[in-house]
């Protein structure tokens, strides 16, 4: 295996992209058979295509409800995908090779490295065996606590599958739910919009999903004395703030809107506000109808599925350090600084340009495949933004456009998941030609900005 990829010559970004894109065709395949539909008819192949592309991709937009249209065999099939798309399939292949006993090549400490967005190789084996054990330790713990929840309203085996299937799917930032067989297609946790138990778990479980493996390490470290990296605190700043800030803004917005806050009670309101807040960062679950938000809050959550989670976690988006190093930016050219400070250390000229590029590549592309769509798909703009970005950041909220798609549009988006999930500066190393040093610099030339 080894010397074939050797002889193929393959970079880490292009071994992660072909990894990622069989195992959404093995999943395609699977969930087109008669085994994994509830009326025994065969799902479509785009339809089953884009389930597998959505659940591998964490992403959680559907174009079938899954409780009601999947067996479980499928539903066992989405959520595998999940886990998989979740960790990384390199990781799950470290965790067999763990099981196995096997040594970890260079090469595929390489392809970890570019996989968990790390900046060098050092103690990447070891992070991952903190992935998987932090992983399974927060999924199992919240399916116990889900599983005695949901005993209340579903019978024992059903309350324990329950509990099983959205701890992952919530840890791993994915969305997905099998609720449509209980309260209705594609109603997601509205059922639940004023119940503490589960809101509080299903955030926590998306909060530290999307706060990235690097961060949860830091955090358990600090009994031991060791102090945070500046990583982890721009990270734990900018998360808490951007949570906070959501859901102020959607709760003044959507107070006195019947169709969401509206006729809830001030303590529904809360829990809905803070829920609307912390999902946009890419988990996709839904307390309230989003469709019945008024555009205001719809376009302010699109600014927030943007942003998305955090670097090496299992979310998507531009990423909270992209951003808030953007924002830093703006704040000292304003203040006439040279230098971008968060926490009295000061950020590198590559990490400020890596930042720009990312951003203006990935809003390029989400205003690109908006426009295109606009021309497909018969529904307002803003929709279709909506629509479009969550695929990008792997949020998988929508407003009712996703089941409604053509072939082409569920294509683009299709592709956008796929984009959002390896990233798309991954994605343009692995299709780009190899990068070479120069050799000389031309002479520095000045240009009027503003």
């Amino acid at each position: 295996m080894e010397n074939a990829r050797k002889k193929a010559g393959l970079t880490p970004p292009q071994i992660l992209v072909i990894g990622f894109a069989v195992i959404i065709l093995l999943g395609a395949a699977l969930l087109s058979t008669p085994a994994a539909s509830a009326n025994g008819q065969p799902l479509p192949f785009l339809d089953a295509l884009f389930t597998a592309t959505s659940a591998t991709c964490v992403t959680g937009l559907v174009v079938v409800d899954t409780g009601s249209r999947f067996t479980m065999f499928g539903q066992i099939v989405i959520i595998t995908l999940i886990q998989i798309g979740g960790l990384g399939f390199m990781s799950m292949a470290t965790l067999v090779a763990f099981a196995l006993k096997k040594r970890i090549s260079l090469k595929e400490r390489l392809i970890l490295q570019e996989a968990m967005n790390q900046g060098s190789m050092e103690g990447i084996v070891r992070l991952i065996r903190k992935v998987i054990m932090y992983s399974l330790t927060i999924e199992l713990t919240a399916a116990v606590i889900f599983a005695i929840r949901w005993s209340f309203d579903l019978s024992p085996g059903k309350a324990i599958y329950f509990g099983i299937f959205h701890a992952i799917s919530f840890f791993n930032n994915a969305g997905f739910d099998l609720f449509g067989s209980i309260s209705g297609p594609f109603s997601s946790l509205t059922s639940y919009v004023g119940d503490p138990v589960v809101n509080i778990v299903s955030m926590g479980l998306i909060i530290l999903g999307g706060l990235g493996f690097v961060v949860i390490s830091d955090l358990l470290e600090l009994r031991k004395g060791r102090k945070l990296s500046l990583h982890s605190k721009v990270v734990l700043s900018a998360t808490g703030a951007l949570i906070v800030v959501g859901a102020l803004v959607i709760y003044i917005f959507e107070f006195t809107n019947p169709k969401t806050l509206g006729s809830l009670s001030w303590h529904g309101k809360i829990w809905a506000a803070l829920f609307q807040s912390v999902t946009p960062r890419t988990a996709g679950a839904n307390t309230l109808d989003l469709g019945g938000m008024r555009q205001a809050s719809q376009f302010f959550i699109i600014i927030l599925m943007f942003i998305g989670a955090s670097p090496g976690s299992t979310g998507g988006g531009i990423k909270t350090t992209t951003f808030t190093t953007l924002v830093g930016a703006m704040i000292a050219m304003i203040r006439g600084k040279e230098d971008i400070v968060f926490f009295r250390q000061r950020l590198g000229r590559d990490r400020i340009l890596k930042a720009i590029t990312l951003t203006m590549f990935a809003l390029s592309l989400v205003v690109f495949v908006a426009m295109v769509l606009s021309t497909t798909e018969n529904h307002n703009f803003l929709m279709i933004l909506y629509e479009v970005t969550s695929a990008f950041g792997t949020v998988g909220l929508t407003m009712g456009l996703t089941p409604d798609l053509t072939h082409v549009g569920k294509v683009l988006i299709m592709l956008m998941m796929f984009i959002g999930r390896l990233g798309p500066l991954t994605l343009a190393y692995a299709l780009g030609p190899k990068a070479e040093k120069e050799l000389y610099r031309y002479p520095e030339g000045k240009i009027t900005i503003g």
